[in-house]
């Protein structure tokens, strides 16, 4: 709290009268009586009636130093803090070095938040003061000095916090901080750089542009700040209007050049991303990233717009890498979050998904979008948890028709049992090739399966057919054409332990003929479902 000030001091010079004198029948009164009414008013703390006294003593005797002094300690009282210093500095100019108006100066600049002027006050007094008389300047200035301190040397923001409350518990009652104090806090805020502390930040720089729409300070501030939110283009119109106010304010031509060009690398890399040219996306994205390793809110977008780039190129690890910088940067990026969501789970992990996108409902509740995607993760989940048939064929979820038929050919010539006698597996892998086929190659089913809405076991799901020899249902799933191909058109006997369709392979392989009479009656081969090419 700033030093109480003892409502008697005042020059006493003057004997009090029992009650305030004011004039009668028209007749004035002279400085010293109303400088004598003025202390009446004063001793029972009518400070602005005194005031008014005081001034009219000053009317009388402007150059009076006792009533310039006494005037400003009414001012003071009064919390008019700035005419209190007006008044001394008249009053020290025409009764110099008067020690009472010199330490009644030093108060009020420590209340106004001026410690240096204060202390250069106190030595200016003979005797010099008591310690405990400059004791509210030192600490203020202590406190000030730790300030600019931690600013200066990039310290942690709340530090500065600390010693700007406590430099302004000194400020006289309702005494406004310094425009110095404040820039001091906004830079403290823009520093800690949470969504709290640069709104905080923003605060301050508002109430500086409504004092003085011209304040190149206030300005460079305030466009820091967008440039810290991301906000690029806003920020350089600030940054060029503060250059306008002040041509030679350095701090806002360097600024500006940073903005404009993160704008126009982001930019690049945003176009790049429209045209679907994804790796040059991620080349320019990584290079806006070099242009200000400090700025949180434009790079963790650059690093979620890049992550999104490497989606598209199923770069699943550098997708999440990158996802998980974004929020290093600001944890409360919802979009960082699914998108990393997304990468997790399209590299196999919609576990992780499932629980990514659920934090990002805990943080953002009111985002219908998340809840949605997170039905979709867990149905994503459900189909990991079954047979893969696109991992099986060795194909991406996009393949085409053609993709999924060559692959399909290429696997089943891999692990054909007949190919294979000594793998217990083959025929499992086989069997499975033949269900993945099925699926796969049919539109309605494979849309089905794509789409989830069919999750129970593929046994249920395809079901055994007769006629196999050897090996139960399975081959019901190969497209005869495939294996008659593989086989390079030769036939297999009914039996010798080999592999076999019961009724022939089409175009006579297979046990006399069988196979094509079976053909011609039932208009497709023995033991296959509808929709398959053959």
């Amino acid at each position: 709290m700033p030093p109480s000030m003892n409502p008697m001091d005042v020059d006493p010079e003057t004997p009090a009268a029992s009650s305030p004198i004011a004039p009668t029948n028209g007749e004035d009164l002279d400085g010293e009586a109303y400088k004598q009414a003025g202390n009446k008013f004063f001793k029972q703390k009518e400070y602005i009636k005194s005031v008014e006294q005081y001034s009219k003593a000053i009317e009388c005797e402007p150059k009076n130093g006792t009533f310039l002094s006494n005037r400003a300690a009414a001012y003071m009282l009064a919390g008019k803090f700035k005419e209190a210093l007006a008044d001394c500095v008249l009053s020290d100019r025409y009764s110099l070095n008067n020690p009472k108006t010199l330490l009644r100066m030093a108060r009020i600049q420590v209340a106004l938040g001026r410690p240096e002027d204060a202390l250069e006050t106190y030595d200016r007094i003979v005797p010099p003061p008591a310690a405990k008389d400059k004791a509210p300047a030192v600490q203020m200035l202590q406190h000030l000095r730790s300030a600019r301190q931690s600013v200066s040397s990039g310290t942690q923001g709340s530090m500065t916090l600390y010693a700007l409350d406590r430099a302004e518990s000194g400020l006289g009652p309702g005494v406004d901080a310094p425009k110095e104090w404040k820039l001091l806090r906004g830079e403290a805020n823009l520093k800690m750089g949470t969504l709290h502390s640069l709104a905080e930040a923003q605060n301050v720089a508002m109430s500086l542009l409504r004092q003085n729409q011209q304040d190149s300070d206030a300005l460079v501030l305030r466009g820091r700040i967008l440039y810290a939110q991301g906000d690029n283009m806003k920020a350089a119109a600030h940054f060029q209007e503060a250059l306008r106010c002040d041509p030679d304010m350095n701090q806002a031509r360097i600024y500006l050049k940073r903005a404009r060009e993160l704008e126009r690398k982001k930019g690049d890399g945003n176009e790049a991303f429209k045209k679907g040219n994804y790796a040059k996306a991620v080349e320019l994205y990584s290079q806006a990233l070099s242009v200000d390793p400090e700025n949180k809110g434009t790079n963790a977008k650059l690093y979620q717009n890049r992550a999104l780039a490497c989606t598209k190129l199923k770069q699943w690890t550098e997708a999440i890498s990158d996802c998980d910088e974004a929020l290093k940067l600001d944890p409360t990026y919802t979009k960082a979050r699914k998108t990393r969501a997304k990468a997790l789970g399209e590299s196999g992990n919609w576990e992780e998904a499932v629980r990514e996108l659920k934090v990002a409902l805990d943080a953002d509740p009111a985002d219908p979008t998340i809840k949605k995607e997170i039905r979709n993760a867990e149905l994503e989940l459900k189909k990991s948890r079954r047979k893969d048939y696109y991992k099986i064929l060795g194909v991406e979820k996009d393949a085409s028709e053609t993709d999924i038929k060559k692959a399909y050919r290429r696997m089943a010539i891999k692990f054909h049992p007949d190919k294979n006698p000594d793998s217990p597996d083959a025929a499992e892998k086989f069997k499975d090739l033949g269900e993945a086929y099925e699926t796969l190659s049919d539109p309605q089913k494979k849309e089905r399966y794509d789409s989830g809405v069919d999750l129970q076991d593929p046994e249920d799901m395809f079901g055994g057919m007769g006629g196999m020899g050897g090996m139960g249902g399975m081959a019901s799933h190969i497209d005869p054409s495939v294996l008659f191909n593989m086989m390079n058109g030769g036939g297999h006997g009914g039996g010798g332990g080999q592999f076999h369709f019961g009724g022939g392979f089409p175009g006579g392989a297979g046990g006399g003929g069988g196979g094509t009479r079976n053909r011609r009656s039932s208009g497709q081969p023995s033991g296959f479902q509808p929709g398959y090419s053959y």
